[in-house]
């Protein structure tokens, strides 16, 4: 298994050699440090490699942390599952990935604040005529009065609220490039988040 951290920076446009026009994601990469080797015999009992990304101010950093990463201060850490063999203080870098390969994404959605039943799950609203006001954009009965509700608001049930900063996993991508110098992905299609968000691409 293959994976690395990344930022979202933009989308663009990519030609292939018979001519044809993709939709991308590029995705800045830094160099990863492995930080931790989990392994099934030890006493984890399941094999993963933690990796941490960036850098940041260790006055900013709590001392669990600082203990763990040997006093380093990563701006991310995360852990992925796998059986890779690894060892800590090894680095990963773009060059894992080659053009071809499909991966998965997966970050946080951008955030949408307080949304309504319309914006948020589709709702078609109340009718515009036969003297309705103020029900254009309300979700309606809510059915809480009985049956399986028995006169509470189920769990589930799809209403106004937050919307958004939701963890998204898009599958089945395709890198279109990749620029080791740069440290560039150039993947197919749209990824989770805002530019700026932290993603993690694993090829499987």
């Amino acid at each position: 298994m293959k994976f690395i951290l990344a930022t979202k920076e933009k989308m663009t446009r990519i030609f292939t050699a018979d001519g044809l026009a993709h939709a991308g994601t590029i995705l800045i990469t830094d160099p990863i440090t492995v930080t931790q080797v989990k392994t099934k015999e030890g006493k984890d009992a399941y094999a993963a490699i933690q990796v941490g990304q960036g850098t940041r101010r260790t006055k900013n950093i709590s001392k669990p942390v600082l203990g763990h990463t040997k006093g380093k201060g990563y701006e991310a850490i995360r852990e992925f599952r796998t059986d890779n063999t690894a060892t800590v203080g090894d680095t990963i870098d773009a060059s894992v990935f080659a053009v071809g390969d499909t991966v998965q994404v997966s970050g946080i959605t951008k955030g949408k604040g307080f949304a309504g039943v319309v914006k948020r799950h589709g709702f078609h609203g109340g009718p515009r005529s036969h003297g309705q006001k103020h029900t254009e954009r309300s979700p309606g009965s809510i059915g809480g009065s009985g049956g399986r509700a028995g006169g509470r608001v189920a769990k589930g049930i799809r209403m106004a609220g937050r919307m958004g900063t939701d963890r998204v996993t898009v599958t089945n991508l395709k890198v279109l490039a990749v620029d080791v110098k740069e440290g560039k992905i150039i993947v197919s299609g749209a990824v989770p988040g805002r530019r700026g968000t932290l993603l993690e691409v694993i090829s499987k």
